[in-house]
Parts: structure tokens; sequence; C-alpha cells
């Protein structure tokens, strides 16, 4: 088991192992990377095939490590024996866990002197799992946060060492909102590092439990018989990706696919008795449309195969007729 934390002292330079994948966790790393801990190796996904070439690609962190001039270690699996006599030979004082992308297996979780912390983008245990940034947006949550969680077998069930909060403003997007929270964990974990003989890990509360289920495209699909606002936190959740989507219809097509990337609920004082989907308005670069419940006003679309545009460049070309 590794030791207490309280046994080492606050100015000790750490041997650290780095494990992330996305751009999440490269911003994350380069943070590390700029302060005197020693990165003794860094952990990613393997390289995949991508884009309609399908030729291999690298992901966010390992652009990072080697610009940083780290040693790069890009197993498929962390449950082969050869890989945890790796992890142990480097000796590290700690392992960062970051949108890794794998399980780490209890063998491993114990190896470093002062356990694998994860930087996690929710305040737990509210959105353990893939996809904490979107499913707050989706639920409509008005505050979010990053913590700091020293790993244990459970998904993220671990004690919390650090938290920083977060407010989710009117207007932020899953990028956005990712960018925010990126930042704020590149501060988390540095302070972590700095204070971690003095922090008390706490237990996660039992109660209150959410989980981030994985993104899927079909959730993307907008249903305009919900509420303006649930559309709004739909399509602010889903971008950049899988980025919400309708079936349009105008003067010179019918039944194509529209990409919503953002759009605002109109608060009225008149009666909308326009079928969901319908067109209220298009005119001087507006766009309402009628949702099961209020009004929803289009700012900025993308047919598919085209480039993302305003809805004011959109109504220059097309007569929108009705979303589907």
């Amino acid at each position: 088991m590794h030791q207490k934390a309280d046994s080492m002292p606050s100015s000790k330079k750490l041997r650290i192992i780095f494990a992330g994948t996305p751009e999440f966790a490269r911003i994350i790393l380069d943070s590390i990377a700029g302060t005197d801990h020693n990165i003794v190796g860094v952990y990613c996904q393997p390289d995949r095939p991508k884009g309609r070439g399908r030729n291999l690609a690298f992901c966010s962190v390992k652009d990072s490590a080697i610009s940083h001039g780290l040693d790069i270690y890009q197993p498929e699996s962390l449950n082969e024996d050869n890989v945890k006599k790796q992890i142990f030979n480097l000796n590290a004082d700690v392992m960062i866990v970051v949108a890794y992308g794998q399980i780490l297996p209890l063998e491993i979780l114990n190896m470093p002197k002062y356990g694998c912390l994860n930087v996690h983008a929710s305040l737990l245990p509210r959105w353990r799992g893939a996809a904490p940034i979107q499913r707050a947006i989706l639920a409509g949550d008005k505050e979010t946060g990053v913590g700091v969680m020293l790993m244990d077998k459970g998904l993220d069930t671990g004690d919390i060492l650090l938290e920083k909060k977060c407010i989710i403003s009117d207007t932020d997007n899953a990028k956005t909102l990712h960018d925010k929270l990126a930042n704020l964990g590149s501060k988390a974990i540095i302070q972590t590092l700095i204070n971690i003989n003095k922090i008390k890990p706490i237990p996660q509360d039992v109660k209150g439990v959410k989980y981030a289920k994985k993104l899927s495209k079909d959730e993307a699909w907008i249903d305009w018989n919900d509420s303006a606002k649930r559309i709004n936190q739909q399509i602010k959740a889903f971008n950049p990706y899988p980025i919400a989507q309708t079936y349009a219809s105008t003067d010179k097509f019918t039944n194509k696919v529209l990409r919503i990337l953002s759009s605002s609920v109109i608060v009225r004082d008149d009666r909308n008795d326009n079928p969901p989907g319908d067109i209220i308005n298009s005119e001087n670069g507006a766009c309402m449309v009628a949702t099961g419940d209020g009004v929803l006003s289009i700012e900025n679309v993308q047919l598919a195969g085209k480039n993302a545009i305003s809805i004011k460049d959109f109504n220059n070309a097309y007569k929108l007729i009705k979303l589907s």
C-alpha cells in the first residue's frame, strides 16, 4: 500500500508518472511540466487511425510530452505484467491520472509511494464517469468544478484531496466549460502537490451520486417536442461534440441534416400555438422556432459538409420552412 501523504515534506521534488489522453489532460500536463517536479514517464492511448484517410494520429497528451522531451509509453493495456513491471521500475512518488481512458489495476494504484491522484471535472460524487462536463450542462447545473481524488478501485469513488468550484454561465457550452475546468484543474493539482503533506483526504458523501455516462451520437438528435430550455441545454452540452442536429426543410431542399451550434431561449409574453419545429420568425437575421414549451432562437448552424455560419447568413441563402 502507498504511504500516508503526511509523511512527505511539501518541498520535495516529486517523481511523477502522468497518464492522460485528450486536450483536457494536455493542459494539466503542460502545467505540471512547468514546475520543478520530475515527470519520469507519460502514459497515453496508442496512436489511432483518424479522419477520412484513416492515417495514424497521436493524442494531445503525446504531443505535449514530445514538446517537453518526456518519455512516452502507449500500452494497449495496463494489465500486462511487463507494463506493471515498467511502471514499478519508474519508481514514482505519485501517479497523476487525467482522462486516461483505461482502468488502473489495483496493483498499479498501490505502486507509487503516495498513490494515484485523479483530476476529475466535477464536484464528486455528482457526475462520476466519462462525460461530466456535458452532463452538468445537459442537466442545467448552475455550478460545477474540479476535484483531485485519491484513486481507489471504484469508478471515481476515492477520497477527495482538493476541490475548486466553477459557475456555469448562461453562455457556456461544453468547449468553454472544458477550458475553464482544465485551467482550474491545473491549479488544483499544483496546489495539491505543494500541500499534499497537509491535506486530509475527505471521503465522498454517499448521497448525491450521479453518473455521467459516455456521450452517444443518438443523443444529439433534437426532439422539438422538448422544451426550449431543454433543447438549449442540449445544444450547449453537445458543442463541440457530437453537436446537436435536426432535419431542416427550406425552399431549396427537404430533410437535410442541420447542425445547431448555438441558440438561446426567447421569453415571450404572448402564447405560442405553433406546433413544435415550426418557424415562427426567420427575418432580419433571426430564427425563432416553436418547441413543446417555449420558443428557441437559433444563432449559428452548419449544414452537413458545409462550414458553420450565422443564422443570418443561412437565411440569406435559404428560406427555412420547418425543423423536424
